[in-house]
């Protein structure tokens, strides 16, 4: 099972901290989470204070860095199928991810782990495969950008013979 990540994060640079994490399933499975306290706002960079921050819902979606580690390890347990997490930026993602995921040094064994970089597996897909598939930009929202990313995985391999699962 394919899981789409995205997140959002203070900054563009070896001080940067997670804003919020989205998972979106091939089968349509969401996890989004919003963390309260890994930032201030006075981390975050002008770009992200202008088009990350006004985005979120921490009334809705808020949770401490303990409490979105247990959310992800039962939204985890809740897929019975290996994992392999797919992200457009694996450079910066998947620190946080396994930051989420590791919790009490403890990895989950039915997650692959190393994530799968969607932009060389979009390479493996022929230019006719995309056709009239407009890659749109991302709105940076972590959650939306995982469901876009979805979308267009799903777009690609359902035109496509050349990439299996």
């Amino acid at each position: 099972m394919k899981l789409f990540l995205d997140c959002e994060f203070t900054q563009l640079n070896q001080d940067t901290k997670l804003i919020s994490l989205a998972l979106v399933s091939e089968a349509g499975d969401e996890f989004y989470v919003e963390l309260t306290d890994t930032y201030k706002v006075e981390d975050c960079s002008d770009f992200v204070i202008q088009h990350v921050l006004p985005q979120l819902s921490l009334p809705r979606y808020g949770m401490s860095l303990v409490d979105a580690q247990a959310a992800l390890s039962a939204f985890l347990d809740s897929i019975e199928e290996q994992i392999e997490v797919c992200s457009d930026a694996p450079d910066w993602d998947w620190d946080f991810f396994c930051q989420l995921a590791n919790a009490d040094h403890k990895w989950p064994s039915h997650v692959a782990n190393r994530p799968t970089n969607l932009i060389h597996l979009f390479r493996h897909f022929e230019v006719g495969d995309i056709g009239d598939t407009a890659l749109p930009e991302l709105p940076h929202h972590a959650l939306l950008d995982a469901r876009l990313l979805a979308e267009l995985y799903e777009r690609l391999t359902a035109t496509s013979k050349s990439v299996g699962d």
